[in-house]
């Protein structure tokens, strides 16, 4: 089981196993779930943007389609 070390900051390096399983890169947010169990889980912070498909829509607003959105974001968080 990959383990890591908590430093005084708080921080830690998540094990390259466990972000090649979760496919995470440099840059990635996760996020902390706690379990009903009283357990933690790290998860990737993502989410389809199929899931937000017409939730900004206006009227007199063009429709975009979910890959243009999906290119939108793709550029928009590459330059950070």
């Amino acid at each position: 089981m990959p383990v890591s070390l908590i430093t005084t900051k708080g921080q830690t390096t998540i094990p390259k196993k466990i972000r090649d399983y979760l496919k995470l890169q440099a840059g990635d947010k996760v996020d902390f779930v706690v379990k009903g169990d009283g357990k933690v889980a790290l998860e990737p912070a993502t989410l389809d943007v199929k899931e937000l498909e017409g939730i900004l829509h206006r009227p007199g607003m063009r429709a975009i389609s979910a890959e243009e959105m999906k290119k939108a974001l793709r550029r928009r968080f590459k330059k950070k």
